[in-house]
């Protein structure tokens, strides 16, 4: 409760007035208080287009969470998380294994990743203004369907009652982002929403990115306040995710369709079991 009301305060004070908004609503009943992860959420509670509700308790998301505590396993059995889906490259998830509850149904899927994470390519990469830009359009659309199929196939074989799945990256902004938006997008969820949740991973990364960024920094050859601008999540990358989907494909989708499997009829019952 403590950090909590730590978080409430800093979105109050540090945060504009629009998004302030939306953050308060994910700190009252969406971020799960763990102790050794990030950006740990409950994607549900969204409104639909048509007046419906994400379901809570059944969809979660976070960054690394390799250092989880003994009481944030308890946390996890608590909410029936027993399906992790992870986003990570090979290499990227062997410096840092999930600590999962035993039992746990874990699929890593690192189509895509291969090279994030790694030292030397971040900063190369940092030194291009437009790179996360770049990331979000055509490069990710040619993993996208690989890199999200299991999530979503996971997400349609989960009971109906007492299941929950947890999916994530390392930084747990990015790629786990870009899966959050198309869940909530399949869910009709209004795209000005779905961009409030991805903008609040500034707020909830803010403390590991700036241990992070430190030594970063100055390898770029950057200050660090110059490096968090560049690294700000800013709506436009969503636009250009979902915008490369419709060329690639027609449509978000038609996307959906040939790479999920998952055409109107499963659709609508995947908006079934997850709205209300």
């Amino acid at each position: 409760m403590k950090r909590i009301k730590h978080i409430l305060l800093c979105i109050s004070v540090c945060l504009s007035p629009l998004l302030a908004s939306a953050q308060i609503a994910d700190s009252l009943f969406r971020v799960v208080p763990v102790q050794g992860a990030y950006n740990f959420r409950d994607i549900g509670g969204y409104p639909t287009k048509d007046g419906r509700t994400v379901v809570s308790g059944k969809i979660y998301r976070s960054a690394d969470i390799g250092k989880l505590t003994d009481q944030d396993l308890e946390l996890l059995a608590e909410r029936h998380i027993c399906t992790v889906v992870d986003f990570r490259g090979t290499q990227e998830a062997a410096a840092s294994p999930d600590r999962l509850l035993p039992g746990t149904d874990y699929t890593l899927c690192p189509a895509g990743s291969d090279h994030v994470g790694d030292p030397n390519d971040m900063i190369s990469l940092l030194k291009d203004d437009n790179f996360l830009l770049s990331f979000y359009g055509k490069p990710s659309v040619h993993y996208a369907g690989d890199r999200f199929r299991t999530l979503f196939a996971k997400l349609m074989e989960q009971p109906a009652e007492n299941a929950a799945l947890l999916y994530h990256c390392t930084g747990g902004r990015d790629r786990t982002g870009m899966a959050t938006a198309l869940i909530l997008y399949t869910l009709d969820v209004p795209m000005e929403v779905i961009t409030e949740d991805y903008v609040a991973s500034n707020f909830y990364l803010r403390d590991k990115n700036r241990d992070m960024y430190d030594g970063l920094a100055e390898r770029v050859g950057i200050s660090v306040e110059q490096l968090e601008e560049k690294m700000q999540l800013r709506p436009e990358f969503l636009e250009a995710f979902f915008s490369a989907l419709a060329e690639e494909y027609g449509s978000v989708e038609a996307f959906l369709e040939k790479e999920f499997g998952m055409g109107q009829p499963e659709r609508i019952a995947f908006r079934n079991k997850f709205t209300f």
